[in-house]
């Protein structure tokens, strides 16, 4: 059975798995499911149809599964889900969806959120993600695997943030921003490839070659987006099938499919 503080207040109809540790002064509300070791320290507030993985850590002041702030909203039932093995430091809030989008706010696995983040309605969190202090992410907003978000960025709504890129503190970030780039500035603008961490991830040089020559293509020659496009392309067919080309094919792809446009 859950180890719920006496001074918590946990609604009956909330499913708890056994080990869930519910700190004081707590509120669960009805229809919250939590997995497995998850750790709500002290007053966290969970609400709305929300669905919580196992070994999560929520610290204090935590607002999780909150009405989306968007004017209009009129109470429909959209759901927020969270992975596994997340951190969610004090003062984090995340929204429920939206029915203009699809209704539900996702958040994947093993990332870090540090205090006062804001995920609005109808994001969509990757794993293995760091997005650093008072953060706040609009509505609709993207952010792909690996990425890191430095503390005090704006997101715009509907911007999507690629895979291991990397966005420096007090950024305004407007347009999508593209995977593998490092970003900053208000508005932002890039800034190079973000060589240390695909090292420390354990990247190719022969990948990271390749991704220097299509970052050169978009940024550095002067082209319009279609014709480095066609350059990323080639660059693409030099490898055969497996990962690098994979890799590279998602960055062109990603640039290509932007709905806002990346930035530049």
């Amino acid at each position: 059975m859950a180890k719920i503080h006496p001074s918590s207040l946990v609604d009956k109809a909330a499913e708890l798995a056994d080990d869930v540790v519910v700190g004081p002064f707590c509120i669960i509300g009805p229809h919250v499911k939590v997995g497995e070791g998850t750790v709500f320290k002290s007053h966290v507030t969970v609400d709305g149809i929300t669905t919580i993985g196992q070994r999560n850590v929520f610290y204090p002041g935590a607002a999780i599964g909150c009405d989306p702030q968007d004017k209009k909203y009129a109470g429909e039932p959209t759901t927020l889900t969270i992975g596994d093995d997340n951190v969610v430091r004090e003062h984090c809030t995340f929204s429920t969806g939206t029915v203009q989008d699809e209704g539900r706010t996702v958040v994947g696995s093993r990332n870090l959120f540090m205090a006062n983040v804001h995920v609005a309605h109808d994001c969509r969190v990757g794993d293995d993600i760091i997005i650093a202090n008072n953060v706040a992410l609009a509505g609709h907003v993207h952010v792909e695997d690996h990425a890191i978000v430095g503390g005090q960025a704006g997101v715009h709504q509907f911007v999507r943030i690629g895979t291991y890129a990397m966005v420096g503190g007090a950024s305004a970030v407007l347009r999508d921003v593209p995977p593998y780039v490092i970003c900053h500035l208000n508005p932002c603008t890039p800034a190079g490839l973000n060589l240390v961490g695909l090292r420390r991830a354990g990247f190719s040089a022969e990948f990271m070659n390749a991704a220097k020559a299509c970052y050169k293509a978009l940024y550095r020659e002067g082209n319009l987006v279609a014709d480095a496009a066609r350059e990323m392309e080639a660059v693409i067919a030099s490898f055969p099938e497996g990962e690098i080309r994979d890799r590279l094919q998602h960055f062109r792809d990603f640039v290509v499919g932007s709905p806002r446009g990346v930035i530049r």
